[in-house]
């Protein structure tokens, strides 16, 4: 990749500082918000146009080709370099909204542009993840990614907060236009931002980069997967925590709060409680800076957030499930944002856009197929013993980490 500067962070008290990093924090963040209310848009858009079976189609619509082209997005991020895909994506996805909010000022169009922007953010979510992902290894030194990771699960959190009622009043100023509108908007302001921000290179470990077809880099990031030893058992780790996590959080929580009479209500203080937990996990990153023994801090984290995952469905009040939830949040998101840390101070450099792509790929390609199967677990059996078989799921992730001397010794650069 050429890259725009070559200068990193001076100490490592400066990454939260620098502007560099500050404007790729800005242009996130921003992004993220787009994110939200677009999504918010397209499903209260495709329930005004159709059935809920068919806005429960287009709201899917984008989930294929988002796994099935992840990997080869992490290869068009290596060849390319992270800052371009970024922002090449947002600027396409920024176009597409826009057009579909045009149209949708202009006439009621029906289910299929939605469908096909659907689509088209599903695409080119392909290559913008992985490209997120490896970009902050070239924003700051390696000490300091922690830190960049805690500033970005902030991002995340605050979007995921704040995106819901931006999304709300544009539905209700102007319907979905109007909100679509702002998406589009909030995604284009990233672009200017992301335009100012310099990267740098990074040295390489001896790995070759992408020199030969797409087919061959593709397996070249793979082979330096599986023959690391701190990726290879981490990427399982990782597999692990979220096949045991997704499930419970999401299918069997809706469930637990009906069995449990708490309502729509409990629910969403359980979830608040998780999102605290997370953001708290996060602000503590950004604060320190770096934990050291990262990679046996990582498991630690995510064994202890299995017990608590487990607890979840045996807990007998409202306010101590949303206790429970909160040290969820507060240990999952621990080891989360570790995770990607080590990810990325581990990797070659050359593959590290396919690094990500993988773990891209197993949170939002393997993990969502824990949800069916976690319904009809339950039902089958109940919610105490799938919260239990979840939890040890997701503790064999924590074992993985603290049972292999590699990753268990594994640090974060000082």
């Amino acid at each position: 990749m050429t890259a725009t500067a070559l200068t990193p962070p001076a100490t490592a008290a400066q990454a939260h500082r620098d502007p560099h990093v500050r404007r790729w924090l800005a242009a996130y963040t921003s992004s993220m918000l787009g994110d939200n209310i677009f999504y918010l848009a397209l499903s209260w858009a495709a329930v005004q146009e159709g059935t809920p079976a068919q806005a429960g189609l287009v709201m899917s619509a984008g989930a294929l080709p988002r796994a099935v082209l992840m990997l080869g997005g992490g290869v068009v991020a290596d060849r390319i370099g992270p800052r371009r895909v970024v922002i090449g994506s947002d600027a396409v996805r920024c176009a597409a909204v826009l057009a579909v909010a045009a149209l949708l000022f202009l006439t009621r169009p029906g289910l299929w542009p939605l469908a096909l922007l659907a689509m088209v953010f599903g695409t080119v979510d392909a290559v913008f993840m992985p490209a997120v992902g490896a970009l902050p290894a070239r924003l700051t030194e390696g000490g300091q990614l922690a830190r960049v990771q805690g500033m970005r699960g902030l991002a995340i959190r605050f979007a995921s907060v704040a995106g819901a009622p931006l999304g709300g009043l544009g539905v209700a100023v102007g319907g979905a236009a109007a909100a679509f509108a702002l998406a589009g908007v909030l995604i284009a302001a990233s672009v200017p931002l992301l335009l100012r921000v310099r990267v740098r290179d990074l040295p390489q470990d001896g790995t070759p980069g992408p020199a030969g077809t797409a087919w061959s880099d593709l397996r070249a990031g793979l082979r330096h997967i599986r023959r690391h030893r701190v990726l290879a058992p981490l990427m399982l780790a990782i597999a692990l925590g979220d096949l045991g996590f997704v499930g419970p959080l999401n299918v069997g929580l809706t469930l637990l709060a009906d069995h449990r009479g708490w309502g729509a209500s409990g629910m969403g203080g359980v979830l608040a409680g998780f999102g605290t937990g997370a953001a708290a996990a996060s602000l503590v990153l950004t604060v320190r800076g770096r934990l050291p023994r990262a990679g046996l801090a990582t498991g630690c984290a995510c064994a202890a957030g299995s017990v608590a995952v487990g607890a979840l469905a045996f807990v007998p009040t409202l306010a101590a499930a949303v206790t429970t939830a909160l040290l969820v949040g507060l240990l999952t998101g621990l080891s989360g944002a570790l995770c990607g840390a080590l990810l990325q101070t581990h990797s070659d450099p050359a593959c590290l856009g396919r690094v990500t792509a993988v773990a891209g790929l197993i949170s939002l390609g393997l993990t969502p197929l824990s949800m069916p199967l976690a319904a009809a677990a339950i039902g089958a059996w109940g919610l105490g013993p799938v919260y239990a078989v979840s939890a040890a799921v997701c503790g064999l992730g924590g074992v993985v980490a603290l049972a292999v001397p590699a990753l268990r010794r594994a640090e974060l650069p000082g």
